[in-house]
């Protein structure tokens, strides 16, 4: 599920590219990287940004015929670093644009030429060097092609693929909630590629009408399987680079009932290593597969009362010990650790302690050491932590000084990286440092276009609520605020585990659908952190909401309001919440379950019905169809509708792809029947994101705007 992108998300987009792009590019010393800049891919040394060297001009970038360079939307480096491989012309698929066209630029030869002649323009994906540079394969059309470079002769490997039948990519639902695009994988020795194959044909098409860009409506088609409904049938195969038969992996269980959300090279190019999650996504198995025969073993489980997370990376696999161990996070201790595991299932614990690791950052074997994010005293923030390869107790590298939100970008031989630091009083600040020192490098300055932006006042506090859970969260008050009168308040809530709203970040206290100052005009703005949300503060806590979306995490935040509402200054008969997606359920739910408590809501592009959105989310959290359905039935907004008492503004894109816009009409059945008036934002053809179309965001600022003002006050009293 999509939960509203923060501006500190959308400043750092560059970094959501490495879901499904080859990443930083880093010199083979790993202190310097390239980058597309100006029309050109330079290196730069990161000690120095002002050491800059072009390595692929706009003269070469200029295919012959034309006057202007190809646009480089992404790149990557053969091994020996002699060619460069060019995405450019990219078209969106559903989240992000992977599909494009491709060309290599040879530096040696310095020639240009673009790839698969004959096939449909933007439609290749994930193009890929073979390990020794004389071939690229990538998918177009859900097929896998490998194409010579020196011949351009390019070779199918499969040949089935169709709308319905996915080769070397992903159906929605695997892309959307499990981070699986780029399916294919070159073999270390470059003589095999292995893939996923996705059968979609029994998946039932969720049809979002178009009734604006042509004289007829007409529909549009998405493959959508919905709470209940079977996944696509997953199978991983290994074939020939030079074409032949696929070698199908014999992964134990049914290929439909189970997903399939991680596959390497198992550290050569003899094995796999596989992760399988069945469908309630309780039980994880690893698997090694022998790639010539198929044969499957598995070499570790796992299981938990509630979920275990896929792999946190879409793309890698951590080995160690010359490919003898790699490294592994599991809860199964009730916190977020790392673990050493054997090819036989042998495991260490090489972090111990009361905290979540957040992300593993680097395996730095040379060193001895791993990289990796945490927050033991804070959950609201995060920092760099590192600890010994064989274990033992973690140490912090990020400097006292920088209390908030550390990201960070490692080199491949440990000793810098690429930091970027704020907090919700400070604007994000990019630089280098070096490890394990951390002492800056270079940079350190804040953007331009983050100094632009007028920084709210933040205060972090937490609460007790009446069941006797602590709740992080954060409150902008107004600008003159006099603590002897009275403020509306303005929730904002997301409240499922996709996303955190209490963050110590640049961004946090903005409001971006707020036409002018929240606080000038004298509200009070703030946000609490139920459980159920992806916070570092242990397993209990995030998994908590388990068979309960819509109930528990609803109750956190209303026991929350009770105890911030206590505050003299804050004004009871006042008191607004706001969200988006599954912030827009729990708007709903909050509104209808706790009238007394919360008088007006704006719910935007929300979950309305549980049984309506995917499988793979939704059983997640929620349980299986038929014996958990009351589960979902019980917990959704639409079972209280009926409860409205105050003012609700409901806003959908009717061309949600994500969250379809059935659920805001069976909502809207549901406030009819009992007579509940509201008032209803469609916007026709947009998607989750509500921002295609001149003028939409702007709209949809003055409407949230317009009706916040005119149902809960600005102003002190």
């Amino acid at each position: 599920m999509v939960a509203v992108i923060c501006l500190f998300q959308l400043l750092l987009v560059a970094q959501v590219q490495a879901q499904f792009g080859p990443g930083t590019q880093w010199t083979k010393d790993g202190y310097g990287y390239m980058n597309a800049e100006n029309g050109e891919i330079v290196q730069l040394d990161a000690r120095d940004k002002t050491k800059r060297t072009v390595l692929v001009g706009k003269a070469l970038l200029t295919p012959q015929g034309q006057s202007a360079p190809i646009e480089v939307r992404r790149f990557a480096f053969s091994d020996d670093g002699q060619k460069v491989l060019i995405h450019t012309n990219t078209k969106k698929v559903w989240r992000y644009d992977t599909r494009g066209d491709y060309w290599v630029a040879d530096l040696k030869a310095n020639s240009l030429k673009q790839l698969g002649k004959g096939r449909p323009a933007s439609s290749l994906m994930f193009a890929k060097f073979s390990p020794d540079g004389t071939r690229v394969a990538y998918v177009s059309e859900h097929n896998i092609y490998v194409e010579d470079l020196a011949s351009s002769a390019i070779k199918p490997l499969t040949t089935d693929g169709t709308v319905s039948m996915i080769n070397g990519t992903f159906d929605w639902v695997y892309e959307e909630e499990l981070d699986c695009r780029d399916g294919f994988r070159w073999s270390p020795n470059g003589q095999s590629i292995a893939y996923w194959q996705l059968d979609a044909g029994k998946t039932k098409n969720y049809l979002m009408l178009n009734t604006t860009d042509q004289l007829y409506p007409f529909t549009i088609p998405v493959e959508y399987p919905v709470v209940g409904e079977d996944p696509s049938r997953c199978r991983v195969g290994v074939v020939p680079a030079q074409g032949g038969a696929t070698t199908w992996m014999k992964v134990p269980g049914d290929a439909v009932q189970n997903y399939i959300p991680r596959m390497e090279w198992a550290a050569n190019s003899t094995e796999l290593i596989i992760q399988q999650l069945n469908r309630r996504q309780n039980e994880s198995k690893l698997m090694l597969c022998t790639a010539s025969t198929g044969d499957a073993k598995t070499i570790y489980s796992e299981a938990d009362k509630a979920w275990i997370d896929a792999k946190a990376e879409a793309i890698g696999w951590d080995w160690i010990d010359g490919g003898k161990s790699f490294v592994w996070l599991s809860e199964k201790d009730g916190w977020r650790h790392i673990y050493s595991l054997t090819r036989s299932g042998q495991q260490k614990l090489l972090t111990k302690g009361d905290y979540d690791v957040i992300s593993m950052q680097l395996v730095d074997e040379k060193n001895g050491v791993i990289y990796f994010t945490a927050s033991p005293e804070n959950a609201t923030q995060t920092y760099l932590y590192k600890v010994a390869l064989k274990g033992g107790k973690a140490e912090r590298v990020t400097t006292k000084e920088l209390a908030g939100s550390n990201s960070y970008d490692i080199s491949p031989n440990g000793k810098l990286a690429l930091h970027t630091f704020s907090n919700a009083a400070t604007f994000p600040v990019a630089d280098v440092v070096s490890l394990p020192e951390h002492k800056r490098l270079s940079g350190g300055e804040a953007s331009a276009r983050a100094q632009s932006v007028k920084l709210p006042k933040v205060e972090f506090f937490q609460v007790k609520t009446a069941d006797g859970v602590t709740l992080d969260g954060w409150m902008v008050k107004p600008s003159n605020f006099d603590p002897a009168k009275k403020y509306p308040i303005v929730f904002y809530v997301y409240g499922e585990p996709a996303s955190q709203t209490v963050t110590d970040r640049f961004g946090t206290g903005l409001n971006r659908l707020y036409q002018g100052s929240m606080a000038d005009d004298g509200y009070i703005y703030a946000s609490l952190e139920n459980r159920g949300a992806p916070a570092p503060r242990g397993r209990e806590f995030r998994k908590a909401i388990y068979h309960n979306i819509g109930k528990l995490n609803i109750r956190d935040q209303a026991m929350g309001a009770k105890e911030v509402l206590k505050n003299s200054f804050v004004d009871t008969s006042r008191v607004a919440v706001w969200g988006w997606s599954g912030g827009g359920s729990s708007t709903l739910s909050l509104l209808f379950q706790y009238p007394q408590i919360y008088k007006t809501g704006i719910s935007i592009a929300a979950v309305d019905n549980q049984l309506n959105y995917d499988n793979i989310y939704q059983e997640r959290y929620m349980g299986l169809l038929p014996e958990d359905k009351h589960y979902f039935v019980e917990n959704s907004p639409l079972n209280y509708a009926k409860n409205l008492r105050g003012n609700l503004l409901l806003v959908h894109g009717t061309g949600d792809d994500n969250v379809h816009y059935n659920n805001a009409e069976q909502m809207i059945n549901e406030l009819v029947k009992h007579n509940k008036t509201f008032q209803l934002m469609a916007y026709p053809n947009r998607s989750h994101s509500i921002s295609e179309g001149e003028g939409t965001s702007r709209h949809l600022a003055n409407t949230y705007t317009k009706f916040l003002k005119e149902n809960c006050p600005p102003g002190a009293r």
